[in-house]
This record gives C-alpha cells, structure tokens and sequence, in this order.
C-alpha cells in the first residue's frame, strides 16, 4: 500500500497586487477575448470558483490553479478604477493555499481537482445574472469551461420562482424535480405544489402531472390532428416542458372542440367524395364492435383485385425493399399503388347501402373504416343483393341443422392442423425462420406459432448511467406488424435478407428471453459463457452511489483505499455531504487521475475494478 500524506489547506483573502502567476500554472498564454469574457462573468455573479496558490516568503502568492481567473481579475482591477471600494472581495480575492510545493504542483497538473464544481443552484444563479448584464450563452459556456447545451438547460431554470431554487440548494428537491418547474406559468401554484413535494422523492410524471394536470401533450393524437398552428390561431394557450422537448396544450375544452370540428369536416368530405350513403366520425381511434354495437351491423367487403405476374413479382421485390427499410419514395409510392389493388375497392353499388366510420390514430392520422351496413338498412340491403342474408340465430325450420357437432368440428381442426404440424417436421430451417420472424415482429394475434413471450427487464430506472449493454439487446425492438397488408409477402423478404440475419435475430431475442433457471442450471451456463457485470456496469453517483447511504459509502471508502478509520483521507471523506462523497466514489471508479491523486497502487486499482455491491450475482 501507498503511503498516504495528509494535505492540509486554508484559505485566506489577499490583496489581488500580491498576487502572480506561477511558473507551474499550465495556462501561461489565454487568449485576450477569454480573459475579457471572464471579466465580465466574474463582475457580473462573482468569483465563484476559488483560486489556489502557493504563499512566498514575502507574502506574495504563486497562483497555480486559476490563472485565468487572475488574469480576469487583473483587467477588472485595470478597466474598473473603484474596485476596491465597489467590490472588495475582488479586490482582496480568496485564494486555496497549498500547504507545500509538492501539493502545489500536484494542484497546477491536476486543477479541475483544486477547482471546486458548482452546485446546480448556484450555477443557475449565476449564469442568471450573467445573462441579466447581457452575457450570451456562448460567453457564460466559456468561462465557466462547460458547454453551451449545458448552459442552456441551466437558463432554463433561472426563471423559476425563488423559493424552488432554494428548496434544490437545500437538497429539498433533486435537480430532475426543478426542471418539472418549467411548465408552470402559475406562481401561486407552483409554490403550493412546491410546499406539497418538499422533502420527498416524486417521479416527473407525478410532479408535472400536479402542476398541470389537464394539459395534453403535443404528442397526443387530438393535437397532432389539429396541428398547433390552427389551435394557436383559435386563441389556444401553449405551455411547454423546456427538459422533455414537448409542448403542451393547456386549454384542453378548445383543443377537443376543435377536433370534433375537423373530424366532422373530414366525415362530410369523404362522404360527398366517396360516395358512401353516409360517412360517422367517432372519438375512438379504431370502430370497436364490442363498445360500439357494430355486431348488429351488416358487414359488406371490398371486392379484391388482382396482380399481373409482373406486378406480383414487382411487389415482392418492393415488399423486401421495404422491410429492409432501404424503399426510397418513388418505391414507397408504387407499393402502395400495387397494395390498393391487392385491397379491392368497395363497389357503387355496395356504397349506395353502406357506410364509414371516420376516426383519428394513434399517430394524429384520419382513418376511414368502410362498409358498414346499419340494421335499419340491412333488409333493403339483402333485396339488391349487395349484403347476404344471414343465417345466425334462424329457428331450425329456417336453415337445416348441420349433422356435424361443435365437439367433433372442433377434433376435425385439429386433425387438419396436426397434419401441418407433421408436414413441418420435415423442414426444420422453416420452423427457425418461423420462429425468428415472429420473435422479431411484433404480430399479435396473427403469430404462427404457439409461443408467448414475457417482458425480461434488463434495463434500470437509472436509464443506463454507467451501463454498456451490447446494442442488440436495447435498440430494434420487434416491428409492429398491426397494420400488415401481407404476412406472407413480409416473411418471404424477411428470408430472403439470408440465413445469417435471421439467425441473428433469432439470436439476439432469444438472449433477451433468457431468465436463468435452477441453481444448476445457472451455473452451468455461467460456465460457458463466462458473463462480467463490470464489463457493462460500472457504479457511479446516479446508478448506485446516491442511493445508498452516508455510512456505507464511508466504509466503502475505507475498503477500497485501505485505510484506518481515523486516517485523515477517511476522516475528511466522512465529514462531506452525501452528494459529494458520491461524486468522489464515481471519480475513484473512473477517473485515472483522480486515482492517481489518491495514491491508488495496482492492487487497490485491481480491486476497485473488480468490485460489486453484496449480493449482486
């Protein structure tokens, strides 16, 4: 074990005039716009970040860390003639001192060390006030050293009420909590939800969800229909979650008026344009037979077309063109073209007796729903022959009674599927193809085969900080085939992608399925595959660290560098916040540097890298 030295600092105030750059300081040369845009910084929310520096003999200090900071301070001194009297703390700046040279020079190698982070709360403080003395974004990034996506989001948050800036510097509310802040306009409100989540740990969803709780998202299908453009121009309010990137609709009565409106007007237009005998929006996004009473409707179909042996063939290529999602637009065009023949079209004569039922999707998108007979209008319907006479519920002296019971109907399925059963025996490469295809489709009720699957969580709530899953197993989730035309034309250019991509697939949901078994069992597929949770987790302050307490935190730090209890790297350790005993965890885990300032030998370096939390197999 490395022998640890305990580093001793103080900090004191200085006349900035005895103040000098260091030798050791690694920015020597800073260009003279960095400096000035510093100034204006500092002049605007203070010197923030301390400087650090090594006392002479003659009461001079050595800046080691922060020369860009002194040379800020040294223009203000120079442009601003009443520093002194105006804002003596820049005047007499407080600098870190290193208790030796050694300590110092560690300090100029390693400044972001010295340097103390902000927290959020004074980082949205301050570069609130620098933006309020005209500071751009870009100016505020650079001299801070972050970048300005970083500032941004800050900004973001500098508009809120006071008091939740406060209650997050207090640690009352986590950082995640004051962002759902942004989508409030409503003051008194906020403050009131504020007072109501103080202190507890509230998900997003339940905190955004109290500070508006009727709003609708922009991503809702009502106001992707709409469109936000006709809504604003009826007067409509937008509010908007800055951290989601979402806008929301706030006056919900004018966006549901609005969208009865239009789906009444695009009823009316698809019944004057295709001749339907009548055309009835409906609020659901789908006709529901259950709900709906649509199983006294008669049901009449399009009459399906047919395609040449070119067009057939043209739409197989197109198909596996557009399953490989590699179909440009002109393909895309001319697949649908040949699908809508495929589709058939309802008749006039079917059209003069039926109707459509006209709603919205999911995605915001009209859908027209055709052929739909009324009762009222079913026996004219079966008099022009359009809608067959149905033979369902007719008294025994209507319809001849079948001689072939329900009971042995249904032995006589089975016999017929049993033997599609044994004729697949014979083609094992089809059943894996099978298999693979609806692993990697999501086909509902249309899956060939009998298998379900269970959702096998391999993801934490902490959305993957610190965690390096292998692609296969978090992105390409199964295609939704709930709008499929063809089945039969999507596997044949599923297959037609080669053995190896649907091994592939087959692969990489079947490793998703998987969810051990018996001890045994367990172990001796540990054996073969040799798995390493470090080699995709590694613990920080998000995923782990933050969310265990203070005291196991200490003596993992103890653990890990091996240290006595009073030694003074474990005693100062201690006396930090939980936040910032987190923060150092994540750095002794994975930052070279920060190890390297510790004094980590190889084996304490070996055992960090090696390490899991108890219990974790």
């Amino acid at each position: 074990m490395t022998k640890q030295t305990k580093i001793e600092a103080t900090e004191a105030r200085f006349p900035l005039e005895n103040l000098v750059l260091s030798p050791m300081n690694p920015r020597q040369d800073v260009p003279e716009a960095d400096v000035i845009d510093l100034a204006g910084s500092i002049w605007a929310a203070g010197l923030i970040q301390s400087i650090a520096g090594l006392l002479g003999a003659d009461g001079s200090v050595e800046i080691v860390a922060g020369g860009r900071r002194l040379r800020a301070l040294q223009y203000l001194a120079e442009t601003q003639t009443d520093m002194a009297t105006t804002r003596p703390e820049l005047a007499n700046p407080m600098v870190m001192l290193a208790p030796d040279a050694a300590t110092a020079e560690t300090w100029a190698s390693l400044e972001n060390v010295a340097r103390r982070d902000l927290h959020p709360a004074d980082e949205i403080r301050a570069y609130g006030k620098m933006q309020a003395a005209g500071q751009e974004a870009s100016a505020i990034a650079k001299a801070f050293a972050v970048t300005e996506k970083h500032v941004y989001r800050r900004l973001a948050l500098a508009n809120l009420p006071t008091q939740v800036i406060d209650a997050l510097a207090a640690g009352e509310i986590s950082l995640s909590m004051a962002a759902c802040f942004t989508i409030s306009d409503d003051e008194k409100h906020s403050l009131e939800v504020l007072e109501r989540v103080r202190g507890d740990n509230w998900s997003d969803w339940q905190l955004k969800n109290m500070l508006k709780p009727d709003s609708i998202k922009g991503s809702d299908r009502r106001a992707a229909f709409v469109t936000e453009a006709t809504y604003k121009d009826a007067g409509g309010k937008l509010g908007g979650d800055l951290f989601a990137e979402e806008t929301l609709f706030d006056d919900v009565d004018l966006l549901q008026r609005l969208f009865d409106e239009k789906l009444q007007f695009e009823a009316n237009r698809v019944k004057a344009e295709e001749g339907w005998a009548w055309v009835e929006g409906i609020e659901r996004d789908y006709p529901c037979s259950y709900s709906m009473g649509l199983d006294k409707f008669g049901k009449v179909y399009a009459v399906e077309g047919e395609l040449t042996e070119d067009e057939a063939n043209r739409y197989d290529e197109l198909a596996e063109l557009a399953e490989a999602e590699v179909i440009d637009a002109d393909g895309e065009a001319e697949l649908a073209t040949l699908q809508a023949i495929l589709d058939g079209a309802f008749t006039d004569e079917q059209k003069e007796h039926a109707g459509a039922f006209a709603c919205v999707d999911r995605e915001g998108t009209l859908k027209v729903y055709g052929g739909y007979i009324k009762p009222e209008q079913k026996k004219a319907a079966i008099e022009a022959g359009v809608l067959a006479k149905s033979h369902h519920g007719s008294s025994s002296s209507d319809v001849a009674k079948s001689p072939i019971s329900q009971k042995l109907r249904d032995d006589l399925n089975r016999v017929a599927l049993g033997a599609k059963q044994h004729a697949m025996l014979a083609d094992p490469d089809l059943l894996l193809d099978l298999l693979a295809y609806q692993l990697s489709h999501a086909l509902r009720w249309d899956d060939p085969l009998g298998i379900s699957t269970t959702e096998v969580c391999n993801w934490p709530s902490t959305e993957g900080a610190g965690y390096a899953l292998d692609e296969r197993l978090t992105t390409n989730p199964p295609r939704d085939m709930w709008d499929a035309k063809d089945l039969g034309a999507s596997f044949r250019a599923f297959r037609k992608k080669g053995a190896d991509h649907v091994r592939g697939e087959l692969t990489r949901f079947l490793a998703a399925q998987f969810k051990g078994g018996d001890e045994k069992l367990q172990a001796l597929i540990a054996k073969e595959t040799q798995p390493s949770i470090r080699a995709i987790w590694t613990p920080n302050a998000e995923n782990f660290f933050s969310r265990v307490g203070g005291p196991y935190l200490n003596a993992l730090w103890i653990d890990l560098l091996e240290l006595a209890d009073d030694h003074p790297t474990a005693t100062t350790f201690a006396k930090l916040k939980k936040g910032e005993k987190a923060e150092k965890l994540e750095a002794l885990f994975g930052d070279a540097a920060f190890r390297a300032a510790q004094g980590v030998t190889e084996a304490q370096a070996s055992k960090i890298d090696a390490w899991l939390p108890e219990g974790m197999a």
